[in-house]
């Protein structure tokens, strides 16, 4: 009887980048918004590495994905994968496959477990075996740790992951004054120009950092005024914009999974500016929030193994005086930048908002943060509405969907629309989100006229007082938030009256 020889399954193991490749071989990465690639692009080259940004992913990626990969995987992962794909083979048309396989790395980051997250080395493995790129080497980060052996010719050292960390902090911070500025400017156009200009700025800030060693690279970038100095500058970039915040625009929170909520463009339908463009404010979701996130999941091991587990109390501590850390460096900054930003919530108030609606161990996707952060939105009166952006199917954010029906139920108002991204559902999708939205602009406009109607004024009294005071029109003046309105044009209204001495 004749028996068919088959080849067993050997997982992916790229040639290593070498030393010696390092002058001649270009670091591909992207998957991020485009002021943090900017400044990764400017860490990794200050640190002496060739690096480019992938182009934004589009609906031409997230076909090519699909065709060069497994069709069951989530969006984000199709968008990637046919992403990189693309690029590649457009270079191989010019170059040719070779030269490519020489020329180019790529560096992303993965993680384990069952989420298709977990899953996303095996997808790109397909997709460049399926277009005659199997020899072109992909070095996948997972959240905790390396997941690959790269070679030499990659040192991810302390130094410039600090870097790569500091440049998040800056960065977060610079869009969350962006999108609060942006539909309130006078001169179209104004904030995008600032903002491009600040990061280029940034850009040269981040390439030119100090090159120390490990131990005094910590210590640097803890007590520094580096990072401050360049933040006040960004400030004053922006304190040349004049805004009107007399526009009334309901505020919307966005939250979901970590790619479409941080993504810009085609990937989630280009929700900031469609929302924008309808008439909204834009509250967006910060990296620095969700590694906060990563580090309280990594503590509560620890948490509960005390008493347990052989020094796990110690670690407990050691692990909350970093986490303490971190927020007062991201503080530091966001005072350098007026406190205009948004605050970081602590995420031990997050997880205490959404106990009674989800595990705390159930670390999938956001876990319990996302429901924490709609309770928190909603109770301190950060948001009109909340939109939570989630690949289709995707387990970790159903489980999370399925939390807010209890949250709903005992918070009827709340105005909360899950999305749930196909990547080629765009007008089912936006359709959606209009309709709550209209629900969430009404909202707006009823708190505004309150406003006027506590403090006894009218919008011409509050727009003649501004018009007294233009230090007020700067985008950089600061209207206090006292957890009674959670839009701009209410808020302003109730700060111009204690102004005037009107309670």
């Amino acid at each position: 009887m004749a028996t068919v020889a088959t080849d067993h399954y050997r997982a992916y193991a790229p040639r290593p980048f070498t030393r010696a490749e390092r002058d001649s071989t270009t670091i591909l990465f992207g998957g991020l918004h485009w002021r943090i690639e900017r400044i990764l692009q400017a860490v990794l080259e200050g640190s002496g590495y060739r690096a480019q940004i992938l182009p934004v992913a589009t609906k031409a990626d997230l076909l090519t994905g699909r065709e060069t990969a497994d069709i069951g995987q989530c969006c984000p992962t199709s968008f990637t994968t046919g992403n990189l794909v693309n690029f590649l083979k457009k270079e191989s048309k010019q170059i040719g496959v070779e030269e490519v396989n020489k020329k180019y790395v790529y560096l992303t980051a993965g993680s384990c477990g069952a989420c298709r997250f977990g899953q996303y080395h095996a997808s790109y493995e397909l997709a460049l075996r399926n277009t005659g790129l199997e020899r072109f080497r992909m070095f996948l980060m997972a959240q905790d740790n390396l997941d690959q052996n790269m070679g030499d010719g990659l040192d991810l050292n302390l130094p410039m992951t600090l870097g790569c960390l500091w440049g998040i902090f800056c960065t977060d911070l610079i869009q969350d004054l962006e999108y609060q500025v942006r539909p309130y400017e006078v001169l179209p156009g104004q904030t995008e120009a600032v903002v491009k200009e600040s990061i280029e700025y940034l850009y040269q800030v981040f390439r030119e950092r100090p090159a120390l060693s490990p131990k005094k690279s910590v210590l640097w970038h803890l007590t520094t005024p580096y990072f401050t100095r360049a933040m006040r500058e960004v400030r004053k970039k922006f304190a040349e914009i004049e805004v009107d915040r007399l526009r009334v625009k309901p505020k919307v929170k966005i939250t979901g999974e970590f790619y479409l909520q941080t993504v810009e463009g085609d990937p989630n339908y280009n929700i900031h500016r469609w929302l924008e463009a309808e008439g909204a404010e834009v509250y967006p979701a910060a990296i620095t929030i969700w590694m906060d996130y990563l580090l309280r999941l990594g503590l509560q091991r620890f948490e509960d193994y005390s008493g347990i587990e052989k020094h796990a109390r110690l670690k407990l501590g050691l692990g909350r005086a970093a986490q303490g850390i971190y927020r007062l460096t991201v503080n530091r900054l966001r005072r350098a930048m007026g406190n205009l930003p948004h605050e970081t919530p602590s995420q031990f108030e997050l997880r205490r908002l959404a106990a009674p609606y989800f595990h705390r161990n159930l670390d999938g996707g956001e876990g319990d943060m996302l429901v924490g952060k709609t309770l928190w939105s909603y109770h301190k009166k950060k948001a009109h509405m909340i939109c939570e952006l989630s690949p289709y199917s995707c387990m970790p954010n159903t489980m999370s969907i399925g939390a807010m029906a209890g949250v709903i139920g005992k918070y009827p108002e709340i105005l909360y629309a899950p999305l749930e991204i196909k990547g080629d559902a765009e007008v089912h999708a936006l359709s959606r989100c209009q309709m709550i939205l209209t629900e969430a602009k009404k909202r707006a406009q009823r708190e505004f006229d309150e406003a006027l109607e506590r403090t006894g004024l009218t919008a011409d009294d509050v727009r003649a007082y501004l018009q007294a005071h233009p230090e007020m029109k700067k985008a950089t003046y600061l209207i206090p938030h006292d957890g009674t309105a959670a839009g701009t044009a209410a808020k302003l209204v109730l700060h111009v009256a204690k102004r005037m001495g009107k309670s």
